[in-house]
């Protein structure tokens, strides 16, 4: 894998595993942080992974924005920040691999942003969830976005006007992550799920993943208009048809993607 100054990214096995490694500034998301976590990203959906695993070193998940970085800038600057940060967000979904958070800490603002943005999500006992800018000088307008499709209006409204930390375990009763688990179980807990959520057509996976947020959110006539095309057209993949044939002849299939 390419060199980076702020991630380490190893390919291991059938997953890439991308871990944001700027523990001395809580791995805020500076500029140069983004672009390395979107190059990663970007290269490791171009790659012949299954899946990828989001993670972080130290004390902190991440810290959301540097502002440091943010405090240096004018409007269009701060805007081109922000859009530059929703392009990994959107990144993270659009890539064809199963993509999950590993969270051992603290994700605050748009920390916490990326870990909605990942389509599954483990927690340790120790992380915990935070939009911290109900209770500073910036609203965590565009960390609410994500976030607010994981937990609903009303748990998205006490995260962002309060800007309190909500533990684990909560979080995954409200949704923002699939488990918690003992901090000594993350890893474990972790490979599980990806071993779980990526057998089978590695291509029906892609399209599945890809056409589930397509249609997400959306009115429930335009949902189906989406997922009754793109299900009849992958009928004819090869995948489908394995899968279909081992079913009726009774044997396991034998994925050729």
């Amino acid at each position: 894998m390419a060199d980076y100054e702020y991630l380490l990214v190893k390919q291991d096995g059938d997953t890439v595993r991308i871990t944001m490694n700027r523990p001395e500034r809580r791995n805020a998301l500076s500029e140069a942080h983004l672009r390395e976590l979107l190059r990663a990203f970007t290269e490791a959906g171009e790659s012949d992974a299954t899946g990828i695993v989001l993670g972080a070193e130290g004390k902190v998940f991440s810290a959301g924005h540097d502002f440091a970085d943010v405090a240096s800038r004018d409007l269009a600057g701060v805007r081109d920040l922000l859009q530059l940060c929703t392009q990994l967000m959107r990144t993270i979904e659009s890539v064809p691999q199963v993509v999950i958070a590993r969270v051992h800490a603290l994700a605050t603002a748009a920390g916490c942003q990326l870990v909605a943005s990942c389509d599954l999500a483990v927690a340790a006992e120790s992380a915990g969830f935070a939009l911290p800018g109900g209770k500073g000088g910036w609203f965590c307008h565009t960390p609410a976005v994500p976030v607010a499709r994981n937990v609903g209006r009303k748990r998205l409204m006490e995260m962002a006007l309060t800007g309190d930390v909500v533990d684990a375990a909560t979080a995954a009763d409200w949704g923002l992550v699939n488990y918690t688990v003992p901090d000594a179980e993350l890893d474990a807990r972790v490979d599980d799920l990806l071993a779980r959520a990526t057998r089978g057509s590695r291509f029906g996976k892609a399209v599945g993943k890809q056409t589930l947020y397509s249609q997400l959110d959306r009115p429930e006539g335009d949902a189906y208009g989406i997922a009754v095309e793109v299900m009849a057209s992958m009928s004819q993949s090869p995948g489908a048809k394995e899968g279909m044939a081992a079913f009726l002849e009774k044997r396991h299939p034998a994925w050729t993607d």
